[in-house]
């Protein structure tokens, strides 16, 4: 079991690509975070919608590692906490080596489960310029590799709080990789 910790947690209530820092998130059963444009059981981003808006939302909560953010600033992008379009920023866990499956309980009572990686578009070169093929990279035999965090669905709800601390509980082998979802 790894343990970690909250760094930050944001939410937006439209589909901009960054979100608002708050001092913290109610994560909803089944839904995701209150308050939040990607909330409810069917997809809600916008390009999934278009091609089948009943598909099940497997992007409720969308996590990304704080350690992104100094490899990135070596890159000379300046990238903070929401500004992925995150909603919880975490620590002191290689989120992108879990498997698929993977419960991340947070403080007392929230627990998501992980469901893939996200899939980073190009909005994030309208963030910064060249970001996109810093967090996407070309791996030994040529797959990609997805670096922008991964996506959750909530199988139980709470409050999240930057401090709190995450435990993670895999699942039965064998395991999973992510794929992007």
């Amino acid at each position: 079991m790894l343990h970690g910790n909250v760094v930050a947690v944001a939410r937006d209530n439209s589909h901009n690509f960054s979100k608002e820092l708050v001092p913290e998130i109610r994560i909803m059963d089944g839904l995701g975070v209150e308050g939040d444009a990607h909330l409810g059981e069917t997809v809600k981003h916008r390009s999934r919608v278009a091609v089948d808006p009943r598909q099940p939302n497997l992007r409720q909560v969308h996590l990304i590692h704080s350690e992104l953010f100094r490899e990135l600033e070596q890159k000379g992008f300046h990238v903070g906490p929401a500004d992925l379009g995150e909603n919880i920023t975490t620590q002191g866990i290689d989120l992108l080596a879990l498997p698929r499956g993977t419960v991340l309980k947070i403080g007392e009572a929230v627990e998501l489960e992980v469901t893939g990686l996200r899939n980073p578009c190009k909005q994030i070169d309208d963030f910064q310029a060249g970001l996109l093929a810093a967090v996407m990279l070309k791996g030994e035999n040529g797959e990609l590799i997805r670096k922008s965090g991964i996506m959750t669905v909530v199988k139980s709800g709470g409050t999240v709080r930057a401090g709190d601390a995450i435990q993670t509980i895999y699942p039965e082998m064998p395991y999973l990789p992510l794929e992007r979802v």
